[in-house]
């Protein structure tokens, strides 16, 4: 989906100026030389609530470990799923790239229908959603299919992922045979993605819940003003292996 208009964040920035008082010069002396003006320091970087690197999606091309846990905290408890790269190699790749930039963080469960799957993706920010909405990736072949617990992404046609993905609640097999190649499942914490706020129901224009497109183009703001019930995202991280136990000296 595309969007027409983007929103830049500006940093504002005030300069406080103070003037010298003036005195009359010294008797009989000339006046002293104009001081030469002093160099202005550089001005402070504009900062941004997100990772820069997300808008620059052909420079995210990591590759993901074999497996991976990322650990999701949000407004309706914590989950956690767990990636494993050879069910889909071009989705898991993606989606470590994206959770490593922290580009979920902040991100609506935006279209949430029970019996049927939890979907996100887009993020609150327009600027990056409009740097990604043509970021796809090549389709994966099906190797695991898409049964409760197991996250997929959303697509709109052969070879159009690019971001949102979506948790299955029921056994959702018939995806299977349109290309829907999940690439990772829910290991721990699946009743807090079961009670994710599906209030709204269907999103627009087959229902009356939050339109995507507005999301892409009005972001967070969107959101907050039309669907303030919907459970997002705090944080998203890959989650650190603990390092092994040390063998016990030798005697």
């Amino acid at each position: 989906m595309r969007y027409y208009s983007k929103v830049l964040i500006l940093a504002a920035f005030s300069v406080a100026l103070s003037a010298a008082a003036q005195t009359p010069p010294p008797a009989k002396k000339p006046a002293p030389a104009a001081k030469a003006p002093a160099a202005k320091a550089p001005g402070a970087k504009k900062s941004t609530p997100f990772d820069p690197a997300l808008l620059h999606p052909e420079t995210l091309r990591a590759k993901a470990p074999e497996t991976y846990d990322v650990k999701f905290v949000t407004s309706a408890g914590d989950f956690t799923v767990k990636v494993t790269r050879a069910w889909a190699p071009n989705g898991a790749d993606r989606f470590y790239n994206l959770v490593r930039h922290h580009f979920y963080d902040g991100v609506a469960f935006f279209r949430v229908l029970p019996g049927f799957m939890a979907q996100f993706g887009l993020s609150p920010y327009p600027e990056i959603s409009h740097a990604w909405e043509q970021a796809n990736i090549k389709d994966d072949r099906v190797v695991q299919s898409n049964v409760r617990g197991y996250i997929t992404y959303a697509m709109a046609g052969p070879n159009t992922r690019t971001t949102q993905v979506f948790i299955n609640y029921g056994n959702n097999q018939r995806l299977d045979r349109d290309g829907f190649a999940a690439f990772g499942q829910v290991t721990d914490g699946m009743e807090v993605v079961d009670k994710l706020y599906g209030g709204y129901g269907e999103g627009a224009p087959g229902g009356h819940g939050p339109d995507q497109g507005l999301i892409g183009t009005r972001g967070r703001t969107y959101l907050e003003q039309n669907f303030p019930h919907l459970d997002t995202i705090k944080s998203a991280t890959l989650v650190t292996a603990a390092a092994a136990p040390a063998p016990p000296a030798s005697k």
